[in-house]
């Protein structure tokens, strides 16, 4: 078997292409797909219509990237995480997160993290490597297969959320791959609001998601001035606010029904106050905007602590009612097993120091 080729790393065309050159009927391409996206099978053998010589010439030539579960963990809430392993024997933390009306898996785009976000558990470790589309992928399959969320109409995972491991504009082109498999109305079928891709602000990229995704925007904010924006989010350096909100001012197909989301971290005496409230809708008020305020989820060595849950009302009522921008609070979930907004990293440090030299951000 072939471990150069993963077949969910292949874009509908592009098995059809390849279904071809094994000298089969282009439809077999087609039926391929409804297996592996629709019903969720881990084996070609277990295609029950694929003829023996087709399956015999997939099981020599291609491979299934389901990701192996190093851990699996449940929370009290009912947040589940899983710890995955890749080819590589490298890591990733992927997270499901229940609620009354959705289910939204968390999944990471890269092996560690470049940013370096001072209050972001992922932010401590080192960028080892981009993901391929088909890890990309593969967690989502892997998480349905752990939930058993294969030929239901009431799916459980609903909603997809690029906020796992990574900055996702630094992975552009694998990233771009794996969404155009997830949203294919023949296989997995995820909305395009369904799907939110977020970034700290990789400016040169975000004006290019409309045109190329249209998927659901956010934007790690978290600060409202440069100075403290560079200590929290040190991509600000490169991409200051002005010129991030400059281009999220013009992103097109933003109207009052799809917004772009803002996400704030609510960090006690550092971000917290209404001074900072008014400035921060001061900033969003020419953008579609709303806002997600986060209360600051501890970690071991963090140096900041949460923002007190009246300090966190009132900075909501202030961007909400004083100043007509849609605020929610988000909360935390997932705590007791560190699945919680900012707490993704592997406890193992397998990982280890080494750091990707090339990063594509064309």
């Amino acid at each position: 078997m072939s471990e150069n080729l993963a077949i969910n790393s292949l874009l509908k065309e592009d098995l059809k292409q390849y279904i071809v050159k094994l000298g089969e009927k282009q439809y077999r391409a087609k039926q391929l797909w409804r297996w592996i996206y629709v019903n969720g099978v881990k084996s070609f053998n277990d295609m029950s219509d694929i003829g023996v010589n087709l399956r015999n010439k997939l099981n020599y030539e291609v491979s299934f990237n389901r990701l192996d579960a190093d851990t699996h963990q449940i929370s009290e809430d009912g947040t589940q995480k899983w710890l995955f392993s890749l080819k590589d024997k490298r890591k990733i933390e992927t997270v499901f997160i229940p609620e009354a009306d959705r289910g939204t898996l968390c999944i990471s785009s890269q092996v560690g993290c470049t940013l370096s976000c001072s209050f972001c558990h992922t932010g401590t470790m080192a960028l080892v490597r981009n993901l391929t589309a088909d890890e990309i992928v593969g967690q989502v399959l892997s998480a349905k297969d752990s939930l058993f969320d294969w030929g239901s109409k009431n799916r459980k995972i609903t909603n997809i959320v690029f906020m796992g491991m990574g900055e996702p504009l630094y992975n552009y082109q694998e990233v771009t791959k794996a969404i155009k498999i997830l949203l294919d109305n023949e296989g997995l079928c995820y909305s395009r609001r369904k799907i939110t891709l977020s970034t700290s602000g990789v400016v040169p990229i975000i004006q290019k998601l409309k045109k190329e995704l249209d998927v659901s925007l956010a934007i790690s904010l978290h600060a409202v001035n440069d100075k403290l924006r560079n200590e929290l989010v040190p991509i600000n350096k490169k991409w200051p606010i002005k010129e991030l909100l400059s281009v999220l001012e013009v992103y097109p197909g933003v109207n009052n029904a799809r917004r772009i989301t803002f996400e704030y971290v609510m960090l006690d005496g550092v971000n917290d106050s209404i001074v900072e409230a008014k400035k921060l809708v001061s900033l969003l008020k020419p953008i579609h905007a709303k806002v997600n305020l986060i209360p600051f989820n501890p970690w071991p060595g963090s140096i900041y602590k949460c923002s007190s849950e009246q300090t966190i009302k009132d900075f909501a009522d202030e961007i909400c009612n004083n100043g007509g921008i849609i605020a929610t609070v988000r909360h935390a979930r997932g705590q007791d097993i560190q699945a919680a907004c900012g707490q993704l990293k592997s406890n193992s440090e397998r990982i280890g120091r080494e750091k990707i030299k090339n990063i594509n951000t064309t």
